[in-house]
Parts: C-alpha cells; structure tokens; sequence
C-alpha cells in the first residue's frame, strides 16, 4: 500500500522457531532515510480478532471504525506517525488479529474478520477471549509467562527494525494504550535499544490497584509469578532512567485509582532525579478518559521528535 506520506508493506517473521509473527512496515516519505522508528503497540481491550488492523491501514470492520472513534479520535496511530516522518513497526500480539486461536474452543478452522456480521465476531470474539486465560495459565504451567511472550515478541521488533536500511537504529521509540503501554512498559524496563517511549493509560500501583479494580484492569495475562512482590508497575518506567520516558495517565481514566497515578508518578520521578536524569521523565495527567485521542497523540509526538529527531 502506497500513499503520498509513506509506502505500508505487510510484513511477517519468526521471533521464535514455532512462533511467525505478522505485521506491517511503514516506510515514511518526504524525510531523509535513514529515518526514526518507532514500534506502535495496539491495545488489549476492543475487538480480538484484530490487533495491527486496529492501529493500521483503512477500517477492516465497522467495530475498528467504531473503536478508534472511542480511543483514538478516529485515527490510525500508525499511519499516523508513518505520515510525521517515522517508520514503523506494528504487530499483532499474541492470541490477537491473525494470531487468534483458529480450530478450537468452538472456533472454526477458517474465518476471516473483516468478512464477519456484528452477531458472529461478538460470538468468536468471546470464544477467543475465553480461550486467552486458558492460554495464560498454560503459558504458565510450561514455565512461561504471557509476559514474556509478548516482551519477546516486541523485543524481536527492535531486531527488525535494525534489520532495515530505513531505519536509524539509534533512534527508536515505543509508544501504545492500555495493553499497549503495559507492553511499552516492558520494553522501557527491558529493552536498551529503545531511547523514547510514550506509555499511555497503564500507569498505577499495585497496592491501590488491588483494593480499586483489579480484573477490569491489571488480571492474570499481567502478572509475573513470583515478581510482582518485589517489582511494582511503575518500577518498569524507572529501570529505563536515563532514557526518554513520557507517561500519560487520564485523570478520567476510570480502570485506575487516582492514588495509584499520583503515587506511580511520584515514584518515577524519584527515581529519575535519583538517576541524575530529571528532564527525562514526564508524567502527562490530562482531564481525560482512557484514550490516546488526539491531543494526547501530539503530546507524544512532541515527545518523540524532541529525543529522537532533535539535532538531527
């Protein structure tokens, strides 16, 4: 797919042997190449049976269309940032889009989507939603975590995105809603090759979180067996000090506490002063719901092309 601001190519490769992962790459137009990238998270709440397709390209569905007019102000977040000069890089996340379960729990073999009336995706969008939390506890009982395989698959992002002439492999940046930045959270804890990230409506901590909303928010799919007692959620921000880290918690957003926010920034920002690195961190608390709408959107642009385009 081509357009005036950027050239989309439908990508797919291995992040392990027995995992092919699809996807798209945006190749941005009207800007020196090598140009920025960035890795574009969709979120985990909203239509299963698409996870890129939520992020980019047309609406495939009428219920894509009616959710990025609820989160997104309408917007493709990766055409969009594609159209301001970045490649990049969108995926569909494990158990999600194309990589929904197929042949099981009720699930025919063969479906597509976009093909589907409103009646039949609710119905194979439960199906597959059920079939996610046996899935975590499988993950779990192979001696593995739904968050490792997520953190693996976009770590494995930042492999492809340095695989490509495009691409500045010195300047790349993460940014997602939700689910998306819960995993923009891991990559800024666990991936030094990415230099900025905008996380955007998964900011709180666990103790407020567990006696304010725990399964509508933070459930099984989240938790790190073991961990969690000792590594709190906004700790993940503050082990990427001193990277660029910019984190947008809605005071509206009604899935977290407002302690939690308050005191998760609190937390961060300590640690960034600690690190020497004040100016890195920035917690953004709009009067907002849990949205990446579009003045969020250029909040975070903003945030990007100052440390990944700046002096460049």
């Amino acid at each position: 797919m081509e357009s005036d601001e950027f050239i989309r190519e439908t990508i797919e490769f291995n992040t392990t042997p027995w995992f092919r992962v699809p996807g798209y790459f945006y190749i941005p137009k009207n800007v020196p190449l090598p140009a920025p990238a960035l890795l574009v998270l969709h979120e985990w709440g909203g239509p299963m049976l698409f996870g890129a397709d939520r992020v980019s390209g047309a609406a495939v569905h009428p219920v894509v269309t009616k959710h990025r007019a609820a989160y997104t102000s309408g917007r493709a977040l990766a055409d969009w940032y594609a159209s301001k000069g970045y490649a990049v890089i969108v995926i569909d996340a494990y158990h999600f889009g194309r990589r929904a379960p197929r042949g099981l729990g009720g699930l025919p073999q063969d479906y597509d989507p976009a093909t589907l009336d409103d009646a039949t995706l609710a119905k194979y969008d439960d199906l597959a939603r059920g079939a996610l939390y046996l899935g975590v506890r499988e993950l779990n009982w192979a001696g593995t975590t739904w968050a490792g395989v997520n953190f693996g698959d976009d770590s494995r992002c930042v492999d492809y995105l340095l695989s490509r002439k495009e691409v500045d492999g010195t300047r790349i940046g993460c940014t997602g809603l939700s689910g998306g930045g819960w995993r923009t959270n891991m990559i800024a804890a666990l991936e030094p090759r990415v230099k900025a990230v905008v996380s955007v409506g998964w900011m709180t901590t666990g103790d407020t979180q567990q006696a304010y909303n725990l399964a509508g928010a933070i459930g099984t799919f989240c938790l790190l067996p073991g961990v969690w007692n000792r590594l709190d959620v906004p700790d993940l921000i503050a082990m990427a000090a001193p990277r660029a880290c910019m984190v947008v918690s809605g005071t509206e957003d009604l899935l977290f506490p407002p302690l939690g926010q308050k005191e998760a920034a609190r937390q961060i920002a300590e640690a960034f002063n600690w690190a020497g690195s004040p100016k890195l961190f920035r917690n953004y608390a709009p009067p907002k719901p849990h949205c990446y709408d579009q003045e969020i959107q250029e909040e975070a642009l903003a945030w990007f092309n100052k440390h990944l385009k700046a002096g460049k």
